[in-house]
């Protein structure tokens, strides 16, 4: 495999390893948001489910073996109240747009044009959740710093 299309490789198991995290941290976020949120969190959770599963096929396609979900994830910080699963929200979508733009970097065409898609839908989750934007989503070199997404439990 050339280090272009291995490098595009690591990015999509980079991409679905996100998803992954984003769906499980989903999860926390809806067992504490506030009621008329809930819709939201849905869609944004659903939203997750979807790229996560285009991105397995995309990593199969690609001729990778996808990057498996972790048993259990850790948060990063407590969630014990709708203000913070708020809070969380918006962390997973900051974290996954970082991630999908390393695969706008890695990739080109199609592909490139997918992972500018979801950069930009995340980016639009963060600035919902939060109420706050930055002038170069998903560049954490640009942006203020975050304090991360779930990650996979020792």
């Amino acid at each position: 495999m050339s280090e272009a299309k291995d490098r595009e490789l690591r990015a999509l198991q980079a991409a679905l390893a996100a998803e992954h995290a984003a769906v499980y941290g989903y999860g926390a976020v809806g067992g504490r948001i506030a009621k008329e949120l809930r819709t939201d969190a849905r869609a944004a959770y659903d939203a997750h489910r979807a790229r996560r599963d285009a991105l397995m096929r995309e990593v199969k396609d690609t001729g990778g073996e996808p990057v498996a979900a972790a048993a259990g994830y850790a948060l990063p910080f407590p969630v014990p109240d709708a203000a913070a699963a708020v809070r969380l929200a918006a962390e997973l979508e900051n974290r996954v747009a970082g991630v999908y733009s390393d695969l706008v970097r890695a990739s080109r065409g199609e592909r490139r044009r997918a992972a500018a898609e979801a950069l930009r839908e995340a980016a639009v989750r963060a600035v919902r959740w939060s109420g706050e934007s930055v002038a170069f989503p998903g560049l954490a070199e640009r942006a203020h710093p975050a304090s991360g997404a779930p990650t996979p439990a020792a």
